[in-house]
Order: C-alpha cells, then sequence, then structure tokens
C-alpha cells in the first residue's frame, strides 16, 4: 500500500463574518459565526479523502502528523472528527503534547464588503522537533511520499535531507507559500515537487506563473484560501494513484477543476464529488 505523510500544522478557525473590515478601536457586530477545522495539511487530507473513497482501488494511506493537544482533550477529539467517522486518514504519526488542552487557533474576519479576509493565528503548542520527526518517519518506514506544509524551514529542511539519508525511495513535495520566510528556496531545492503560492511568487517579482516556474522548480499556483490546499489535494492524487496512466498537463487539469470546484463553495464537503 502506498503512503502520503501530510506534516504541517493543525488549527481550529473561527471565522466572522462582517459586513466591513473594522476600524481600529471601533465595535462592529458579525453577521454569521462559523467554527471548524483548518490548516494546510488537514484540508488537502480532507479532500484527498473524499477522492480516494469515491475513487476506490488506489490503496493509498494517508496519515496527518501534526502536533495536536493531549490525546484525550475535547480539541483533539474535535480536529479528529471533522474528518468524519469513516475516515481513511490515520493520526498515530501526530505529536500530542500531553501537557496542552488547546489548539492552535486561528480568527477570520471576511468582508462582505471588499471579499478580504484577515486572519489572526495563535498557537501555544510546541513546534515539532527533528528528533520527534525522526521517531514518526521511522514507524512510516521506506517508499513513503511526505508533503511538507513548509513551516519552520530550519527544521524541515533536517527532516527533508533525514529521509534522503534514510529512506533514499521517499518522495517528497514542500508548499512554498509564506512571503518573507527565509529557507523556503532550500527547501524548494531538496524536493521533488514544489508548490508555489501566488502571494510568494508576486512577492519575488515574477509577472505570471510561467515566470516563476523557469526560475524555480514546480508545478502550482495557488490562487485563494482553500482551492491551493485543494489543488495540492489533486496533485498529490494524481501523483500517487495516475502516475502512470495520467500525464503531467492530466495530473495539472485535474487539479485545476477541484480547485475551481472549491472556490464556487464555502469548505469541502463534497468538492471531490463534484468533480467524478
Amino acid at each position: 500500500m502506498k503512503k502520503l505523510v501530510c506534516v504541517g500544522a493543525c488549527y481550529l478557525d473561527t471565522i466572522l463574518d462582517v459586513p466591513h473590515y473594522p476600524d481600529e478601536d471601533s465595535k462592529l457586530r458579525a453577521t454569521n459565526l462559523h467554527v471548524r477545522r483548518g490548516g494546510n495539511c488537514p484540508n488537502t487530507l480532507e479532500v484527498l479523502q473524499q477522492l480516494l473513497k469515491e475513487r476506490g482501488g488506489h490503496h493509498v494511506k494517508p496519515y496527518l502528523m501534526s502536533c495536536l493537544p493531549c490525546a484525550d482533550a475535547p480539541a483533539t477529539a474535535t480536529v479528529v472528527g471533522s474528518f468524519g467517522h469513516e475516515s481513511v486518514v490515520d493520526f498515530t504519526r501526530c505529536i500530542y503534547r500531553a501537557d496542552h488542552t488547546e489548539p492552535a487557533r486561528s480568527y477570520i474576519m471576511r468582508s462582505d464588503a471588499t471579499g478580504s479576509r484577515t486572519s489572526v493565528n495563535y498557537n501555544s503548542l510546541p513546534e515539532m522537533t527533528i528528533d520527534e520527526f525522526v521517531a514518526a518517519a521511522n514507524e512510516v518506514g521506506d517508499d513513503a511520499w511526505f508533503h511538507f506544509e513548509g513551516r519552520i524551514p530550519d527544521t524541515t529542511l533536517q527532516c527533508i535531507r533525514y529521509l534522503r539519508q534514510s529512506f533514499p525511495k521517499t518522495r517528497v513535495s514542500v508548499e512554498v507559500e509564506k512571503p518573507g520566510r527565509s529557507g523556503l528556496e532550500d527547501l524548494a531545492a531538496e524536493a521533488d515537487v514544489v508548490f508555489y503560492s501566488r502571494s510568494w511568487a508576486e512577492s519575488k517579482r515574477y509577472q505570471n506563473a510561467q515566470q516563476c516556474l523557469k526560475a524555480q522548480s514546480g508545478v502550482a499556483h495557488r490562487a485563494t484560501v482553500g482551492a491551493g490546499d485543494t489543488f495540492i489535494a489533486g496533485m498529490l492524487f494524481g501523483l500517487l494513484c495516475h502516475h502512470e496512466d495520467w500525464d503531467m498537463e492530466t495530473k495539472v487539469q485535474f487539479a485545476v477543476q477541484l480547485a475551481t470546484r472549491k472556490v464556487q463553495q464555502d469548505g469541502f464537503d463534497g468538492v471531490g464529488a463534484g468533480v467524478m
């Protein structure tokens, strides 16, 4: 069975819909409030498991490797439960912080006037260490695909190099997303597949996706919040499940169709079914 390990942060998002972005030191009544699980890798896995369920016979085992509160914390149950009772995602490689009960949180204001999304994050959970990654990776073993969100680049670079040295058959993909975060290009140089965000490419003064890809190395272009995580799910599905019968153009076209479907709806429910 093929193994996919997604390494990245997991958040509980509190989303407030507001008529407009508030002025400093002012009060504003929200029109709606919604709490849901977020994080790039969890979002990608949610869509990927839809594809695996709808398109059976691919024999891919997806893992989430993320720092979470203690295993019996209500917040941890919320995170695990958000994938559904019959989830195919394996959480045994997550790193549970025994002394913490609160998850990483993100507070997002969505402006009805402009469509902008303003996010404030808070995370008191200690970040994953290289020793914790090594222990988890050893349990996964060789011949797996590791996808990294691109956070904490120094540690992530150590993780990738450990995989290269210890498990030479392992494939690696990374996200290069946040502008100004140092070390991301070092991660890209070590990866087999790189997903570049639009905001990162624009921060490097690339005029279009083709110019970015010519100067760098990778296959992806992130469009809007949630669509990029969905695009990555589609690409990973193609790379893992159709590596022989789909050429790269077909893989990209499928991922684009999947991301387009995501843009047309709020949340990830049924995104995979929409392109079956």
